[in-house]
C-alpha cells in the first residue's frame, strides 16, 4: 500500500475505522480523484481575481442549453421526502450524537465540516459514532453514570453526513507522500463502513456537500460516488446528496450543480454565514466599496440581495424535482433565562415562517428545543403532504444584478458590531483549537461559519478604510489591535483558568490578530487552514507539560 499515517490516532476505535481494508479504499479515491481535485481548488483564485477585478458575475453562457434543458433530478428514496426539521450539529462526542438523533428532528446534518474540529481523534470518533448509529446502537454512559441510548421508536432523525469541503487537507493521512484530501478520508471512511448497512436499512447512504464554487467541482463528486457505489457493491444512484448554495460562484450555477449531479442529487440549501463570508472574500480586491456589509447582525434573510438568492434557489430546486432546504436557526434558547428564550423563539418563528411560505420544504435548526417550533410552522404550510417541490414558485425572476446588490441592504459598520466580531472570532477559534467544532456564544451557535464571516468583515473593513457609523472613527488595523486587546482580556477574565487561556486563547488572538489586517498578503481563503496547522502543535505542547 501507498497509504501511511503520520500517527496513529488515541482512540479506542482506531484499528477498527482505519483498517487495512477501509485504507485501501481511502487510497483507491485518492489515487483517482485528488489530483483533479487538487486542480479544481486551484482554479478557484483564478476565477475570483476576475469577479473582483470586474466586480460582477453573471450566468455561464456555456451551460445556458442546461438552464433551458428539460430534466429532473432522480425521485427523492422514501427516507428523504420528509425533511422539514433538520437539526445539524458535530458527531462526536457520542452524547450530541444520540441527542441529535432523539431530538424529533425528520433529519440529522452529521456535520465533519463546520461544526467540528477535525483533530485526528474526533475524525475517527466521529466515524465510529455514525457507524453505530447506522445500526442503531450508538449508547454512551457519562462519567457520572448516565446513560445515553438511540430511542428504539423508529422516530430517529435520518443521517446526512457532511464531509469537509474540497479546500480542507488531513495531515495524518498520506497517499503516494501527498497529504490526504479531507473530504476523501471523511466520506471515505463513513462510506466504506457504513454503505451496505445503510443501503440495507433504505436510510442512506445520503450526504451534504459543503463549500464548492463550480459545477466541474461538482461533477468530482458525481464521479467519486458512482466509483464508490461500483467498489462496494451497491446499485448506482442509491447515494444521495444535498449541496450547499454557501459560495457566490456558486448561486449563479444552481442549475448546473443539480444536473451534475442528477443520478445522486437530493436538493440544495441556503446557508447564510457563509454566503456572505463568500462575498466579501470573492470581491476583496473591489475598490468600489459596493461589496462592503454592514454588521453581521444587521444583514437579514430579508435584505434584497439575500431574498433574491433564496428565491431563486426555491425556484431552481422544485423546477428540477430537488428539495430546497432553508437555512440555520442559531439562537439558543436559554432555560435559566425565560426572556432570553422567548425571544430566540419569536426570531426562530419569523425565520421558519418566511421559509415556509416562501416554498421552502425544510429547515434548520441548531438546539433540539427548537426542533417542535419550526415543525409546528413547517406542518402548518405541508399539512399531510410530505414536502411543497409541487410549488413552482414560476413568478420568480432573478438578475445577476438582484444577487449582487449588497450595496441595497440595510444596516452600518459599527466599532460595536467590530467589539463583537473580534471576540466572536478570537473566543470561537480557541474553542476550535481546543477540540469542539460548534459553542455557544450570548445565546447563537457559533461554527466555523460564523468565525469565518466575523475575521474576513474586519479585514475588509482595515482594506477599505470604512468608517464606524457609531463612533465616526475609521476603522484602521491600529484601532482593530486597541479593541481586540480588550476583548482578550475580557476573555481572560471569563476563561478563569490562565493555562487554558495561554495555550488556546492566546493562540486564536494572535492567529486573529494576522488575519484582519487589511493587507492582501495576510488574507487567507480559509481561517480553518491556518487554524488546522495548530492542532498538532497544541497537542504536543500539552503532552510535554
Amino acid at each position: 500500500m501507498s497509504i501511511t499515517l503520520t500517527r496513529h490516532p488515541e482512540h479506542a476505535r482506531a484499528a477498527e475505522i482505519l483498517s487495512d481494508d477501509a485504507l485501501a479504499f481511502i487510497e483507491e479515491l485518492h489515487h483517482r480523484f485528488a489530483g483533479r481535485r487538487a486542480e479544481l481548488v486551484a482554479a478557484r483564485e483564478d476565477r475570483r481575481q476576475e469577479a473582483s477585478a470586474s466586480g460582477t458575475l453573471d450566468f455561464l453562457p456555456e451551460t445556458q442549453a442546461v438552464r433551458e434543458g428539460d430534466w429532473k433530478v432522480a425521485p427523492a428514496p422514501a427516507a428523504l421526502q420528509d425533511r422539514r426539521v433538520e437539526i445539524t450539529g458535530p458527531a462526536s462526542p457520542a452524547k450530541m450524537a444520540i441527542n441529535a438523533l432523539n431530538s424529533g428532528a425528520k433529519v440529522w446534518l452529521a456535520d465533519l465540516e463546520d461544526a467540528s474540529t477535525p483533530t485526528w481523534e474526533n475524525v475517527v470518533d466521529a466515524v465510529a459514532n455514525l457507524t453505530d448509529a447506522a445500526r442503531g446502537t450508538l449508547e454512551f454512559t457519562s462519567p457520572e453514570g448516565k446513560e445515553y441510548r438511540v430511542r428504539e421508536d423508529g422516530k430517529t432523525a435520518v443521517v446526512v453526513v457532511r464531509p469537509r469541503g474540497w479546500h480542507l487537507p488531513e495531515e495524518h493521512v498520506l497517499v503516494d507522500g501527498q497529504e490526504g484530501v479531507g473530504a476523501l478520508v471523511d466520506f471515505g471512511l463513513h462510506f466504506f463502513h457504513n454503505a451496505k448497512a445503510l443501503t440495507a436499512s433504505g436510510q442512506g447512504p445520503f450526504y451534504y456537500l459543503p463549500k464548492m464554487e463550480h459545477h466541474l467541482e461538482v461533477r468530482l463528486w458525481n464521479e467519486v460516488f458512482t466509483f464508490a457505489q461500483e467498489y462496494i457493491g451497491i446499485p448506482h444512484g442509491t447515494i444521495r446528496a444535498t449541496m450547499l448554495i454557501e459560495t457566490i460562484p456558486a448561486a449563479f450555477q444552481m442549475e448546473e450543480f443539480l444536473y451534475e449531479l442528477r443520478d445522486h442529487a437530493s436538493g440544495l440549501n441556503a446557508g447564510r454565514w457563509d454566503y456572505l463570508f463568500s462575498i466579501v472574500k470573492t470581491f476583496r480586491d473591489s475598490t468600489a466599496g459596493d461589496f462592503v456589509l454592514p454588521d453581521r447582525g444587521a444583514v437579514s434573510m430579508t435584505s434584497p440581495f439575500m431574498r433574491a438568492y433564496t428565491e431563486l434557489l426555491v425556484k431552481t430546486c422544485h423546477r428540477r424535482g430537488a428539495f430546497a432546504m432553508g437555512g440555520m436557526a442559531a439562537v439558543i434558547p436559554d432555560r435559566k433565562q425565560p426572556e432570553v428564550t422567548a425571544a430566540a423563539f419569536a426570531k426562530v418563528r419569523d425565520d421558519k415562517t418566511r421559509e415556509a411560505g416562501d416554498g421552502f420544504d425544510g429547515s434548520w435548526v441548531a438546539h433540539p428545543d427548537l426542533v417542535p417550533v419550526c415543525q409546528e410552522i413547517f406542518d402548518a404550510v405541508l399539512g399531510d403532504k410530505p414536502n411543497q417541490v409541487d410549488r413552482l414558485r414560476e413568478e420568480v425572476q432573478v438578475t445577476p444584478a438582484q444577487l449582487l446588490d449588497v450595496a441595497g441592504a440595510s444596516g452600518e459598520v459599527t466599532e460595536a458590531g467590530l467589539r463583537t466580531n473580534l471576540y466572536v472570532a478570537v473566543a470561537y477559534t480557541a474553542v476550535w483549537l481546543s477540540g469542539n467544532g460548534a459553542v455557544a456564544i450570548h445565546h447563537l451557535m457559533e461554527d466555523a461559519a460564523t468565525a469565518e464571516i466575523s475575521r474576513t468583515q474586519i479585514w475588509q473593513q482595515v482594506n477599505q478604510g470604512v468608517k464606524a457609523a457609531d463612533t465616526g472613527n475609521v476603522i484602521t488595523y491600529d484601532l482593530v489591535q486597541s479593541v481586540l486587546a480588550e476583548e482578550v482580556e475580557r476573555l481572560r477574565g471569563e476563561v478563569a483558568n490562565e493555562e487554558r487561556f495561554e495555550r488556546y486563547y492566546a493562540a486564536a488572538a494572535a492567529l486573529i490578530s494576522r488575519l484582519v489586517s487589511g493587507r492582501p498578503e495576510d488574507y487567507e481563503d480559509f481561517l480553518t487552514l491556518p487554524a488546522y496547522r495548530l492542532l498538532d502543535q497544541l497537542k504536543t505542547q500539552a503532552g510535554a507539560r
